[in-house]
């Protein structure tokens, strides 16, 4: 209880400060909070991905305090919305993708979803996403389009190569995860509300999927291939959430990629626009793999 506490309180503390210091002060907590839920399950895998999870966000956090530090030092000023400096707005940037688990400092995020219980795994790839988002949201004025447009397209392409050859199904879902993260990067530089839009809808399509892959004990694609003999309803739910992730017409998943298009192509960015719809056809492919195996194999 102690601990699912810290967890939420952490989070509420960063998105309702106004001030770098509470913000870092509530993401460490929240840190410091979920660690011991990691490393519940008593394996080297999870020890493993225990610290690989505190050191990453350990890095990041450091980088804030630079970031903030460096600003204060520049500005006299410790609020959140008056990041004017550009070194700090950049260094600040990175720190919060690496907080998320957005390319190009994404590699923790796979290995560490594969060391813990589908549950935790749920817990990484959507609550802890709120804190960061939410401070990049706030800074999202300040940081050059470039960067985040940069960082988006990267972690699209990441998140579409890593997944196709993967025969976990947390690894396909920590992959799925940066390839949404880049979405909302991107368009986060053009329409920061239209980002929070598309990361909410995320974190909507994914809890289920998480919650059925824990309830039927789903871990691998092989598993995914025998489950529908006991439940023929959640292997099919799990495609359809998986084909809306993935961004197909005429799932939910479809409607905040269409919105993000049409911004990109009203700003005069079509280069931009036609590869972010390429990359999302190479990351379409594994979803459509998952989607395939089950809808192949489930009785008429």
């Amino acid at each position: 209880t102690i601990i699912t506490l810290s967890i939420i309180m952490g989070t509420i503390l960063t998105m309702s400060s106004s001030n770098w210091l509470m913000a870092w002060i509530g993401l460490e907590l929240n840190m410091l909070a979920i660690l011991p839920i990691i490393s519940k399950p008593k394996t080297t895998r999870a020890s493993e991905a225990t610290i690989k999870y505190f050191l990453t966000q350990a890095i990041a956090s450091a980088m804030m305090l630079l970031s903030s530090t460096t600003n204060a030092w520049q500005t006299g000023n410790w609020d959140i919305l008056e990041l004017k400096n550009k070194f700090s707005t950049t260094i600040m940037a990175l720190s919060l993708m690496m907080k998320m688990g957005a390319a190009p400092v994404h590699f923790w995020l796979p290995e560490v979803l594969q060391g813990t219980t589908l549950q935790t795994a749920l817990l990484i790839t959507t609550w802890q996403k709120l804190a960061p988002v939410t401070l990049m949201y706030m800074i999202s004025n300040n940081i050059q389009p470039a960067l985040l447009m940069s960082a988006g397209v990267l972690s699209m392409v990441v998140g579409g190569l890593g997944g196709i050859n993967q025969t976990q199904l947390r690894k396909t879902m920590a992959y799925s995860s940066i390839n949404n993260l880049g979405w909302t990067i991107m368009i986060m530089a053009l329409s920061p509300n239209l980002a929070i839009m598309n990361i909410t809808i995320y974190i909507i399509m994914t809890t289920p999927v998480f919650l059925m892959m824990k309830n039927t004990s789903m871990k691998t694609l092989q598993n995914l291939t025998t489950t529908w003999t006991t439940s023929t309803a959640t292997t099919l739910s799990i495609a359809l959430l998986m084909l809306s992730t993935s961004g197909l017409p005429p799932f939910t998943g479809f409607m905040p990629k269409m919105l993000a298009l049409n911004e990109l192509i009203t700003q005069k960015l079509t280069t931009l626009a036609t590869l972010a719809i390429m990359t999302s056809l190479i990351s379409l492919l594994f979803y459509l793999r998952v989607a395939y195996l089950i809808m192949m194999l489930t009785p008429p």
